[in-house]
C-alpha cells in the first residue's frame, strides 16, 4: 500500500473522529487529521535534525527537527509516536516517547491537523529510512537555533518547535 492509500481518521476542531479517508485524499481536500511530532535527542542532548526526501507527499526536501507523521485510523497518538520515531530513526527498542502537549496546526491556507508533541532519548545508532531522510545529524540546540533563519524548515515542525520552546520556558 502506498502512503497516499493509508487510511486516516478525520477529526473535527475538538479532535473528535468524524470519518475516515485515504491519506492522499485527506491532503488533497484539506481534511483535518492527526499527526505526531517527536523530538529525538541523543545522550548528549543534541537534537536529531534531518532533511526530508524530495519524494515526500508533504513538505518535500525541507528540514525538520522532529520525526513523526500521521496517526493511522484507530491508532492512539502514543502508539503512533513510538512507531513513527522508530521507523524514521531506523531503530528498535526506543523508550516510549513522553507526551508534552497537543495543538491544532493551521497553515492559513485551509489545511489543519491536530499535532501531539513528544520527546524521546535515542541512545541507539540511527539508520534513518532512505525513503524518508536525505540527510541527518544530531545538532546542539544552539546550532538548530542559528539555522532557523537560513534553512527551509517544514512549517508545521517549525510551529511545533516554537510552541515547544514556549512550553519549556513556562516550565
Amino acid at each position: 500500500m502506498s502512503a497516499a492509500d493509508e487510511i486516516l481518521d478525520i477529526v473535527d476542531e475538538h479532535d473528535r473522529v468524524v470519518g475516515q479517508s485515504p491519506r492522499g485524499e485527506a491532503y488533497a481536500r484539506g481534511l483535518r487529521h492527526r499527526c505526531v511530532f517527536v523530538q529525538a535527542r541523543d545522550a548528549e542532548g543534541r537534537i536529531f535534525v534531518h532533511r526530508r526526501t524530495p519524494a515526500k507527499l508533504v513538505f518535500p526536501s525541507l528540514y525538520d527537527m522532529f520525526v513523526g507523521g500521521v496517526v493511522g485510523a484507530g491508532e492512539a497518538y502514543d502508539t503512533a509516536a513510538l512507531r513513527e520515531a522508530e521507523e524514521e530513526l531506523g531503530v528498535c527498542g526506543l523508550p516510549d516517547p513522553r507526551f508534552l502537549f497537543k495543538f491544532r496546526y493551521d497553515d492559513g491556507a485551509g489545511r489543519s491537523w491536530w499535532s501531539a508533541v513528544y520527546e524521546v532519548r535515542c541512545e541507539l545508532p540511527v539508520r534513518p529510512q532512505v525513503e524518508e531522510v536525505d540527510w541527518h545529524a544530531f545538532l546542539p540546540e544552539d546550532e538548530v537555533e542559528r539555522h532557523l533563519a537560513d534553512w527551509a524548515w517544514v512549517p508545521d515542525g517549525l510551529a511545533a518547535y516554537e510552541r515547544l520552546r514556549a512550553f519549556r520556558a513556562a516550565g
